[in-house]
């Protein structure tokens, strides 16, 4: 299932996708409840909604009610979205915008050299710990959102990741039990600007200008996923290739890292873990490619989709 969070002329709201339409949650569960003699098979599914307290306020308290409700909510989703009988129940996914899942996660936790290629492109070892860092929550943006590059770096670079969405929160989690804490997976473009990362000899003040987070287009299930790590992943700068490898070439795999980190720090509901890039980034080429005003950019995951975002000048 494909959860957004979406605008349309009159409002916003969170929206689940089927096909070609987005059916609206607060308006499915509305229509779910209303239903005279719902069909058998529905029936299970709408009690389970009735009994969560109401329609979920943001993508954090809809992913927070866990594997049951979403399953619940697909269900009633999938009929509204045949039926398509009220007015706001589903409109066309052509003519809504899509915006960033979780416009303002509680942290974003990141991961640096997760993949062995991209340590060798440094021409440094592949550190035996993972190394965590975290980018600022309130520099997300959405697809479609344009990166708008600061005037205090020459050097804007891009990074295709896997992004983890946290759906229930906990610490000291064991690994073979991670992945009840994994609600789905989207993409975040890990946009870094290198001279202040190498001016400051750590990364989060290149890691945090603002809008150097795009993430989205949706929030896939973790259902959908049957396995992470076998997953391409690939970044386009300007239609031309830069980046392409796969999830099962990461180093630390997602329920050792969530465990990992839980052990001194706790998640908590709509926390991003980004699992880290492939090889391809644009400061180790040669000769080296930084992002430009004017450029576009798509990250690709399969199974999970694919986020475009332009990239603009400081005063755009």
């Amino acid at each position: 299932m494909k959860l957004v969070t979406y605008e349309w002329e009159n409002g916003r709201g969170l929206g689940v996708v089927e096909a070609d339409l987005v059916v609206d949650v607060a308006e499915a569960l509305d229509w779910g409840g209303l239903l005279p003699k719902p069909e058998p098979a529905l029936r299970g599914p709408i009690e389970t909604l009735e009994a969560g307290a109401g329609a979920p306020f943001d993508m954090v308290d809809l992913i927070s009610r866990g594997p049951d409700y979403l399953a619940a909510l697909g269900a009633v989703a999938r009929a509204a979205a045949r039926a398509n009988s009220e007015p706001g129940l589903a409109r066309p996914l052509a003519e809504v915008r899509l915006r960033a899942p979780i416009a303002r996660p509680p942290k974003i936790v990141c991961i640096g050299l997760n993949y062995a290629e991209h340590a060798q492109e440094q021409n440094i070892q592949a550190p035996e710990d993972p190394v965590f860092f975290l980018k600022a929550s309130n520099i997300v943006i959405g697809p479609g959102d344009p990166i708008r590059l600061p005037p205090n770096t020459k050097q804007p670079d891009y990074e295709a990741e896997l992004a983890v969405v946290i759906g229930k929160g906990g610490g000291r989690i064991p690994q073979e039990r991670a992945w009840e804490h994994v609600a789905g997976y989207m993409m975040l473009n890990d946009v870094t600007a290198r001279d202040m990362q190498r001016a400051d000899k750590q990364w989060f003040r290149g890691k945090s200008c603002d809008t150097f987070a795009p993430t989205g287009p949706w929030l896939v299930t973790a259902d959908e996923v049957p396995d992470p790590h076998r997953l391409a992943i690939s970044l386009t700068l300007n239609g031309e290739t830069m980046q392409e490898s796969n999830t099962s070439n990461l180093i630390h795999r997602i329920d050792f890292l969530i465990s990992y980190l839980s052990q001194s720090l706790s998640w908590e509901p709509g926390d991003v873990l980004s699992t880290g890039t492939p090889p391809g980034v644009g400061v180790f080429r040669d000769p080296q490619v930084f992002i430009k005003p004017g450029d576009e950019i798509t990250v690709r995951v399969d199974g999970v989709g694919t986020l475009t975002n332009a990239v603009v000048g400081p005063d755009s």
